[in-house]
């Protein structure tokens, strides 16, 4: 643990900053933090002491002034180590909860246990309704869990999404008397292995076809969406070398959105297989583009992001400005998967890579304190 902690520590050393749905929910967007903030984390669990069988105690790696902490909440082990406590599975993660389905029962349950802000005594577990299987779809595999807040007890308008692989999208309101699932069938094969991005400026859910060329705003209420063609602008010509890299790779998009400013980016993640451990294949990221999205289809190619940072791993993707944590690297992107992690200053293409396993990938976003 304290080897992964320090390689990512090392992926910013030595480099300078620059200044630089109706129905879901009521309009949540603001163009300003309201409220003292934490700073963005990554969680780890480490064995009890005295040891207590199949718990840990979680340690909080601040992603601001890449510090460590010990912590007294304890967690289920199955929560971080999936691949070695195999009952109850760790699927996705939005604001600060995590998605879990349990082999056993086939529930899935949103849970704040990973939230080191979150109550130490008193962990909260929200059962969701019974999955159901659409005919010739599938519920066992999910892309991601996106929510459309951190409420769960008090605000009956808030929304989860969970995107299978396939053309399954299912949506529910936990705190809503009549929970249950609202389930759509999607048609274009284009959205079968996406991943589902919530809106706060729009309050719609969004979703990102394959290779990023068209996108579907979904509308519960008539459970229509309407597709949008994308128009990839201002692309750098690339050298011969470069392409026929980027031609190897396998591309990754994401749909991420800035609450302060209101912009919207699509990310491009360019990644190739690095190693094979275990036959298990170990991805590397190559290159990395980010695109501005525009109301009008357009996403337009940028090396300037101003002074914000772009969080991704396999939570929901987010960003933060980085005013408001001041060791954090303006214009920049942060990735964190299950078997890597890097640093991109988009100015200067400066990137850090490193290969190293992660148990629990997910960057845990600023939540609010009082």
């Amino acid at each position: 643990m304290s080897l992964i902690l320090s390689r990512l520590s090392k992926l910013r050393l030595g480099k300078s900053r620059r200044s630089t749905l109706p129905l879901l929910l009521s309009n949540g967007f603001s163009s300003s933090l309201r409220k003292k903030q934490t700073p963005p984390c990554i969680i780890l669990a480490e064995p009890c002491e005295p040891y207590e069988a199949f718990l840990g105690k979680l340690v909080r790696y601040n992603v601001n002034d890449r510090t460590m902490t010990k912590l007294e909440k304890k967690v289920r082990a199955e929560l971080v180590y999936n691949d070695i406590f195999g009952t109850v599975v760790t699927i996705g993660a939005s604001n600060g909860w995590v998605a879990a389905l349990n082999g056993k029962d086939g529930i899935l349950r949103l849970q704040d246990d990973l939230n080191p802000y979150a109550s130490y005594t008193g962990p909260r577990r929200i059962p969701l309704p019974p999955l159901v299987t659409l005919p010739r779809c599938q519920t066992q595999i999910v892309t991601n869990v996106p929510m459309t807040s951190s409420s769960q007890d008090d605000d009956e308008d808030c929304v989860v999404a969970v995107k299978f692989l396939g053309p399954q999208l299912s949506f529910c309101r936990p705190a809503h008397s009549r929970n249950e699932w609202v389930n759509i069938r999607i048609d274009n094969p284009c959205f079968f292995s996406s991943r589902v991005m919530f809106s706060k400026k729009d309050n719609v859910f969004r979703i990102l076809g394959a290779g990023g060329h068209i996108m579907g705003p979904w509308d519960l209420q008539n459970h229509k969406h309407k597709i949008q063609r994308l128009r990839f602008e201002n692309i750098p010509e690339l050298t011969k070398t470069t392409n026929e890299l980027m031609d190897s790779c396998c591309t990754y998009e994401h749909l991420v959105e800035s609450v302060t400013t209101g912009e919207t980016f699509i990310v491009k993640q360019y990644k190739k297989s690095s190693e094979i451990d275990k036959g298990v294949a170990k991805m590397k990221t190559e290159n990395l583009m980010v695109f501005k999205l525009d109301g009008e289809g357009h996403a337009v190619h940028t090396r300037d992001i101003g002074g914000l940072v772009i969080f991704l791993s396999m939570s929901e993707p987010f960003c933060v400005p980085a005013s408001s944590f001041p060791d954090l690297f303006p214009n920049s992107v942060e990735s964190l998967d299950a078997c890597e992690n890097g640093f991109f200053d988009l100015a200067d293409y400066y990137v850090v890579t490193t290969i190293s396993p992660t148990a629990a990938p997910y960057f845990i976003p600023p939540q609010n304190i009082d």
